[in-house]
């Protein structure tokens, strides 16, 4: 049974903590996924069998929190994952960021680096609303936006994603690739090559771009957005585990 978390806005985060040893894991979900997906689950499973300290939760708007989806923003739901971290998880963390919750974990790392002990994502979709949707949307669309207030936009994995213009202004305001982006502890990106919602261009622009003593990006051939069938499990565990291994050493 999940727990009920109220942040300072007054959202309340649904969420499922795990006590163990640190640092703690935080897995951070994709864009309108929530923490019963197969990798939180994985990964809950795994850090319970190593005694370790692991969080997931969902944002404001997203699986058994409070809230509309339509009425979230990327901004929002880094204060939900501020709010969240810092409550519920004491001392250094490791997120493990999935899609969009790669770019939530790369904003959390700006927010609270000393807290950051290593980083992993998974098909990390930074500045996906600037480079991804606006970019992508026609004249009529951005007409939409402003006239509507939203566009619709099909999804390969669920009903069509109803797009805000609040969405694509308040995803200017948090932009990591614009700017320096230091990442000064163990970072891992994990990339398939047959995702069609993150571009193997996109992970190696984010390598290219963040700084860092020991950063790694590992492109696995044939897996999709999901990354999820046991072989990529597999990989996201070895990750999580290496990180947390150069974690103590450091």
């Amino acid at each position: 049974m999940a727990q009920t978390l109220e942040t300072p806005q007054g959202r309340k985060l649904a969420y499922h903590l795990t006590a163990g040893q640190g640092p703690c894991v935080v897995f951070l979900g994709g864009l309108k996924s929530d923490m019963q997906g197969t990798k939180a689950v994985f990964l809950e499973d795994w850090a319970r069998r190593e005694g370790r300290a692991f969080l997931r939760f969902d944002y404001s708007g997203h699986g058994d929190s409070s809230g509309d989806f339509t009425d979230g923003c990327i901004g929002d739901w880094a204060q939900d994952t501020l709010a969240a971290v810092s409550a519920l998880t004491t001392g250094r963390i490791v997120p493990v960021g999935s899609s969009m919750g790669g770019w939530q974990s790369l904003l959390l790392c700006r927010a609270m680096p000393e807290r950051i002990a290593g980083l992993v994502t998974i098909a990390a979709a930074p500045d996906f609303t600037e480079d991804g949707y606006w970019a992508s949307f026609t004249d009529a669309q951005k007409q939409q936006l402003d006239t509507v207030g939203h566009v619709e936009l099909p999804s390969d994995y669920m009903e069509p994603y109803i797009i805000t213009k609040r969405m694509i202004e308040d995803g200017r305001k948090q932009l990591v690739l614009r700017s320096p982006l230091h990442l000064p502890f163990t970072v891992r990106f994990l990339q398939g090559t047959a995702d069609t919602a993150v571009s193997v261009a996109t992970a190696v622009r984010l390598l290219e771009h963040a700084t860092g003593p020991d950063m790694q990006l590992q492109l696995v051939k044939d897996a999709d957005h999901r990354f999820s069938d046991d072989r990529c499990l597999g990989l996201m565990q070895a990750a999580v585990h290496e990180v947390l291994d150069k974690a103590v050493d450091a």
